[in-house]
């Protein structure tokens, strides 16, 4: 056995076996069908570059697992994807390189994308082997890549021969901006206040009479469609069927009623604009109303806004409130608290446009009725995704106006218009690079390609049907056994995954959802860099240790709570590492190459009281630290553990058992030896999935493979056993209180006493006289004893001459008392003696009663330690 260094030191240690693990122990067996499968369908993280500290959380929660069913016989797939396609890597080469994306050709701007998000790639993969993550490499996906974005297309595809995909110009959520259609669940709101502007209309019919209007919008008056007011509001259902002139423009617009109305809003008439809001888009769609597109896609007025034409919106605004007031439109402004809707990427506030996009049918009982086969952990984030699909109000816009994503397979007929979908054999293909290879219906040949791309949720939700073998030569295996996730996606990434194993191969994309919470900054806020509390996973690296940042994440709370980084728990966490290591470095030295195959050969029927203590705890924790684990409940489970280490086998069994370790009887130092190396081998594969480094560390020197490739400990129940937990419980608390006994008198802890005598218990008192090193007997019949009142403590309760004076006649008169009538005076706190005829009273701090004599007539103290009584003799 090599030397065991004093100290631990874990940048040597990890960055050793980080570059020693053969990673294909970790590999996914496509054609094992003999094990139970587990695939986990891991998130593909956007590559920034930087692999921080949330998705460190995450993956730690994802490792904890992999390693875990892995050690359970499991055959398990823990592969890493890129989520590569998006905005934010445009926005980035954009900046970097001082162009638009516009001013360079499309092929050479992708391009540029790839280059700088493989670089990203190439850091954040050395991150996570930093991080000791186990990930299936041979199963890395890279959602650029035509290897995985031809599924993409084919999903597209497929999705659209069964009526889930189709082609419309509906109104969308439009960043001016970015200058691209977003989803509706990448839309963020924000509280700010605007005006409320109240306008007078004038009526088309009588030119005498006013309609006021309450409106936020009045830059979109040259999209005014009607006005609406409540069938029910008695003010103006005379006016419904009638026409207003709309100010300024001068277009006249119907007065229509609807329910919708809240007559208690404003002045109870709305103007109604296209778009000015999702209420708008409802009562076009339902009174069939005109749609005038007042602004364009890059956020400017249009023509259709006349003078105010190529204003951005806010200087429109302005403008137009300036005019409204001149030609005495405008007859109050009120402040009023609003939500306003913002771009996920640049926050910038969104507009409702109508443009024509692809869309993907949301069916909401399909998505309903596939979470309920769904296990979540925790269970009540369920309620979150029911609530977005029961809130869903339009079809999912998957096409956007950018360049980096998966290419839409489609072309456009120059002639007739025709939309041409590509075929499969096809793909993958970039329509904006390539022609069909057949004519239109109408015979034409000439084609233009879709420049829109696909959102890429359409890339990122299809990753459970992927690593689970959709659209390859390998059987299906969906679905994978759990997807863990952010409990920010639920909406998005969890939700349009179900809605896609759905529509492609009507199964769920998972039996289980683990839901992680967000890490917050060590001031309790999220993280953030304008509050300067962002802490990343290479800074706890730099002074502690993955396994330290390891145990951080397996502490932090319970799974889908919020964690909050602190440093006091990362350094906690190496103390602890310190701690283990000296407890294995103490068991090792005391083993003198014991090893597995005397632990095979050795006699459990010569196990000691201790012993058996030790593994009736050791195979409970096993089975409760299994429990645990199966439920993710991997704070619980490592406390365990740490609790089970440090307080029961350190403080407790090391010192119980020394004296057996370093004695001669062959068979009592074997019973430790076996019980320990029984300890540390299990607490090695009990701490594999939590802190991996050091596991393999320890373990290294016990077995002949990777801690990593063991089996799980399993719970012998032959061990388990309350009478022996009962029983070693009790030697331990004897043994405690002896050691409390020598510290309160500044005795040495190992001071040998005269003798100890234990009455009351059957027990192997060995061990206790090894570890206090002193001579213990085990008594059959109860001890008597005799209480003698002793004397009274100087200056305690009574002052001045007369007590100094008094002191000998008083304690003789307390000495005089029976014992059980000194001990009732004791307990009650009122303590009286007759010294001459007089009755004095002493308070109960005044004297002191002792048991300090045995029959026999022996000096002794006497501890109390549950049903035993102990009797030290002095």
């Amino acid at each position: 056995m090599s030397e065991i260094p004093k100290d631990y030191v874990a940048n040597d240690v990890e960055t050793k076996w980080m570059n020693t693990w053969d990673l294909s122990m970790y590999y996914f067996d496509w054609a094992d069908n003999t094990r139970p499968q587990y695939i986990i369908d891991t998130p593909p993280p956007y590559p920034t570059g930087n692999f921080h500290i949330g998705n460190s959380l995450n993956w730690c929660y994802i490792d904890f697992v992999a390693r875990y069913k892995r050690m359970r016989g499991f055959n398990v797939m823990f592969p890493q994807g890129w989520d590569c396609h998006g905005l934010p890597t445009e926005v980035k080469v954009e900046e970097m390189n001082h162009i638009t994306k516009n001013q360079v050709p499309r092929a050479q701007f992708r391009q540029m994308c790839e280059d700088m998000t493989r670089g990203n790639i190439v850091k954040m993969r050395n991150t996570m082997l930093r991080l000791g993550f186990s990930n299936d490499w041979s199963n890395e996906f890279i959602t650029m890549e035509p290897s995985y974005f031809v599924k993409t297309q084919k999903s597209f595809l497929k999705m659209h021969d069964k009526g889930y995909v189709y082609h419309e110009e509906h109104p969308v959520n439009w960043c001016p901006r970015c200058e691209t259609a977003i989803a509706l669940a990448e839309v963020e709101y924000e509280s700010n206040q605007t005006k409320l502007n109240f306008l007078h209309f004038t009526l088309a019919e009588d030119g005498n009479i006013k309609l006021c209007i309450a409106t936020t919008r009045p830059e979109l008056l040259c999209a005014c469609a009607a006005v609406a007011v409540s069938p029910a509001d008695e003010r103006y259902k005379q006016y419904v069927g009638k026409h207003l002139i709309v100010p300024i423009f001068g277009q006249k617009v119907p007065i229509i009623a609807d329910d919708a109305v809240e007559a208690e809003f404003g002045t109870g008439v709305v103007m109604i604009c296209t778009f000015g809001d999702k209420q708008d888009i409802r009562w076009t769609k339902v009174h069939d109303l005109k749609v005038t597109k007042a602004i364009d896609r890059c956020g400017l007025m249009t023509n259709a806004a006349g003078k105010y034409a190529g204003m951005t919106i806010p200087d429109c605004k302005k403008k137009i409130i300036e005019d409204l007031k001149s030609e005495n439109y405008l007859y109050d402004q009120k402040e009023l608290d609003q939500n306003v809707g913002l771009c996920w990427r640049c926050k910038t506030p969104i507009e409702i446009l109508s443009e024509p996009q692809w869309f993907v049918k949301v069916k909401p009982e399909e998505i309903l009725s596939s979470a309920d086969k769904i296990d979540w952990i925790p269970e009540y984030m369920k309620v979150r995704l029911e609530n977005w699909t029961n809130t869903m109000e339009w079809d999912w816009c998957i096409s956007r106006q950018r360049i980096f994503a998966t290419p839409i397979p489609v072309w456009y007929c120059q002639k007739c218009g025709e939309i041409m979908m590509a075929e499969e054999s096809w793909l993958p293909i970039d329509p904006t690079q390539k022609q069909p290879p057949k004519a239109c219906s109408c015979g034409s040949t000439e084609f233009y390609g879709e420049t829109d791309v696909l959102d890429t949720w359409m890339d990122s939700s299809l990753t459970a049907l992927h690593v689970s073998g959709w659209d390859s030569d390998k059987t299906l295996r969906l679905p994978t056994q759990m997807r863990p996730q952010g409990h920010d996606i639920i909406r998005t990434w969890a939700f349009y995954t179900i809605l896609r194993a759905k529509a492609l191969e009507n199964q769920i994309p998972w039996e289980t959802i683990m839901i992680n919470g967000m890490v917050l900054g060590p001031d309790g806020h999220k993280m953030s860099k304008s509050l300067g509390n962002v802490i990343s996973p290479e800074d706890v690296l730099v002074e502690h240790s993955a396994d330290a940042f390891r145990q951080w994440a397996a502490l932090g709370g319970s799974v889908g709570s919020d964690v909050m980084f602190r440093w006091k728990d990362v350094v906690s966490a190496s103390r602890l590492i310190q701690k283990m290591w000296n407890i294995y470095r103490f068991s090792m030295m005391n083993l003198d190459n014991f090893a597995e195959k005397d632990q095979k050969a050795f006699d459990t029927k010569k196990l000691k009281q201790t012993d058996l203590w030790l593994l009736s705890k050791l195979n409970r924790l096993i089975a409760e630290t299994t429990d645990m684990m199966e439920n993710a409940r991997f704070d619980e489970a490592f406390k365990s553990i740490r609790i089970f280490a440090w307080e029961t086998l350190a403080d407790n069994y090391l010192e119980l058992v020394k004296a057996r370790l370093y004695g001669d009887n062959a068979d009592a130092k074997n019973a430790a030896r076996y019980t320990l190396f029984t300890a540390i081998s299990t607490l090695c594969k009990l701490l594999a999935p939590f802190t991996p480094f050091l596991a393999e560390e320890m373990y290294s020197r016990i077995g002949s493979e990777s801690v990593h490739q063991q089996s799980w400990p399993v719970a012998d129940e032959k061990f388990l056993s309350d009478d022996a937990e009962a029983a070693g419980e009790l030697i331990k608390n004897i043994t405690g209180e002896i050691r409390s006994y020598k510290s309160d008198r500044k005795m040495a802890l190992n001071a040998p006493l005269k003798k100890i005598e234990i009455y009351n218990v059957k027990i192997d008192a060995s061990d206790i006289s090894g570890a206090t090193t002193s001579p213990v007997e085990l008594m059959s019949k109860k001890p008597e004893f005799e209480h003698v009142p002793v004397e009274v403590k100087p200056n305690q309760g009574l002052i001045g001459p007369t007590f100094r004076d008094r002191a000998g006649a008083v304690s003789a008169a307390l000495k005089a008392l029976s014992p059980k009538d000194a001990e009732n005076m004791k307990s009650a706190g009122k303590i009286t003696v007759q010294v001459g005829g007089e009755t004095i009273e002493l308070p109960e701090n005044a004297i002191e009663i002792k048991k300090e004599m045995i029959s026999g007539g022996r000096e002794v103290d006497i501890l109390n330690v549950g049903d035993a009584v102990v009797v030290i003799v002095k």
